[in-house]
């Protein structure tokens, strides 16, 4: 679609209105959902003395937001489909700013887990219509280019998190983590209500059971997968196990495919999505990008803080250049996307991803310079730029306005579920690693000692935990001069074996990556199409 001066116009009637004009709503909402993502574990360690409460309950304040959110996508997204887009990202939002206020000022650690459970369902509810949305305001021609900025806003808002945590925590207190959301939300409502337009709804019935089975089917296997390391993927409850948990989600969630495929175009996801090969595959390569991206962080941050000694906020640091370049980095690839095969531009961002991440994993060492850490992550940034918007692009370009907020639905589910395993199976991993090579390393460095020490200082580590980088403790009966050494050669030990098995975990994540790489480069290529959706809804009166 062009006007009478070639230039494309919307495929909805925004009265003169440009395209642009939606995104500082969308993109203010989706900040303040990714930063929430990444912003409460620089708090972590304020949060257990506020409260006076152990690691495991602290850990269901980011657990309650996470399963909520990841949850419930598959349904907020059609929800948008049935609605319309700008109702469920206004209530979304709505729900979203209200929760952060009661975060702050909750008195216990039951309010603040149950506020950031809420908090989650209006992060649900607006991410869906944030894809969903550009895909149908804007035409083809500039949908990259929009996809780059919404891209850009997830690159900055990975570091924007600990670093503005860190500042708020060590300036004002913990709570402001959560009051900053205020007047960011504040402001995008305003937005919300002048610039987002009302689109046409697919007005058909809606799918309860679908609903009840996805919720139930998502629930039990996010639970089971994100929390599986902290019942040591064993027993929950009496007979109750993590794999029993999650083997049901599996169970309800295949019930829930064919029910699905029962229901046909009024299935809550239809699984003719998944006919649209770049659809398909592009939820592949979501689910593979995050995973990588949230396993990385996890023992990297470890070994900045543990082994190299740096405070949370020099730690976060670290990746502040790659993410500023990878929020510059974004428009580019989205733009780029309009004028090449959007697959190329993917495959790219996975190659750079899996180097950059090899090299990392590689430079990992107890006496590495930091600067020689930030180099990668640099490269890093330009990755994680390259793909977010054109890997949304090609994940929705293909569907029509009666399944946009499905689509958008299904591929951020994708992606959170991505993230969970991530997480869940590098913590898994970084665990059985440091089990193995730090007693490993403390056989090499035992040598060091006078011969009556090494069996104890053996045996010391082999009863150890050592998830903090610290060196097992010494009984009081042993000399002073010889604690020293031992002392030493312990800490020797711990973070050689601690780099050891960070290297290790690192580059799982890169055989994830290289599944995206697979991914990306079996999708259609050729030039970009430019030509509207087919199939949409006459166009419905708009909100100016």
């Amino acid at each position: 679609m062009t006007t009478t001066t070639g230039q494309p116009r919307a495929l909805v009637d925004l009265h003169g209105r440009s395209p642009w004009s939606i995104l500082p709503a969308l993109c203010l909402g989706f900040f303040m959902i990714m930063v929430d993502t990444t912003i409460v574990n620089i708090a972590i360690p304020s949060l257990v003395t506020a409260f006076d409460a152990d690691l495991t309950a602290v850990g269901w304040v980011n657990s309650a937001y996470l399963l909520t959110f990841a949850t419930l996508l598959l349904v907020t997204g059609r929800l948008g489909d049935r609605f319309g887009p700008r109702p469920v990202f206004i209530v979304g939002l709505v729900i979203f700013t209200l929760t952060s206020l009661l975060c702050g000022l909750s008195g216990s650690i039951g309010m603040l887990i149950a506020a950031r459970a809420a908090q989650g369902v209006g992060a649900a509810l607006m991410t869906p219509q944030t894809m969903s949305m550009i895909t149908r305001v804007f035409p083809p021609q500039k949908r990259g280019s929009a996809m780059g900025l919404w891209g850009a806003v997830a690159g900055i808002a990975t570091i924007t998190g600990p670093v503005l945590g860190g500042l708020l925590v060590q300036t004002v207190g913990w709570e402001w983590i959560f009051y900053v959301n205020i007047p960011v939300g504040v402001v995008a409502l305003v937005l919300a209500f002048r610039t987002l337009p009302t689109l046409p709804t697919a007005n058909r019935s809606f799918d309860g059971v679908g609903v009840l089975l996805s919720i139930v089917g998502m629930f039990l296997l996010v639970f089971g997968v994100q929390e599986g390391a902290t019942y040591d993927w064993g027993t929950i409850v009496g007979p109750i196990t993590v794999w029993t948990v999650i083997g049901a989600g599996v169970l309800v969630l295949v019930g829930f495919v064919l029910w699905q495929r029962r229901r046909g175009a009024d299935a809550l996801l239809p699984l003719t999505l998944f006919h649209h090969r770049n659809f398909s595959l592009a939820n592949v390569a979501g689910w593979a990008v995050t995973f990588a991206m949230i396993g990385i962080f996890f023992p990297f941050t470890l070994f900045l803080q543990e082994v190299l000694g740096l405070t949370p906020l020099h730690a976060a640091l670290v990746g502040l250049p790659g993410s500023l370049i990878s929020g510059v980095v974004a428009p580019f690839a989205g733009r780029l996307s309009d004028r090449v095969a959007g697959k190329w531009v993917v495959a790219s961002g996975f190659a750079i991803l899996a180097v950059a991440i090899t090299w990392l994993a590689l430079a990992v060492r107890p006496d590495v310079p930091v600067w020689h850490l930030v180099l990668p992550m640099v490269f890093f940034g330009i990755g994680t730029g390259a793909l977010f918007s054109p890997l949304a692009n090609l994940a929705t370009s293909g569907l029509d306005g009666r399944t946009a907020g499905a689509g958008a639905g299904a591929f951020n589910t994708t992606r959170q579920i991505g993230g969970v395993i991530g997480s869940a199976a590098v913590v898994a991993m970084l665990t059985s690693r440091l089990g193995v090579e730090i007693p490993a390393a403390a056989r090499d460095a035992a040598g060091q000692l006078p011969e009556e020490f090494r069996q104890p200082f053996l045996d010391g580590f082999a009863h150890a935990s050592f998830a903090n980088g610290a060196a097992p403790q010494l009984p009081s009966s042993v000399p002073a001069d010889v604690a020293a050494q031992i002392k030493d050669v312990a800490l020797q030990a711990v973070h050689s074996g601690f780099a050891i098995a960070v290297t290790q975990t690192i580059l799982l994540t890169v055989g994830v990556l290289v599944l995206g790489l697979a991914a990306s480069l079996a999708m259609k290529g050729g030039r970009p199409a430019h030509h509207a959706p087919a199939a949409a809804p006459a166009p419905a009166a708009v909100d100016a």
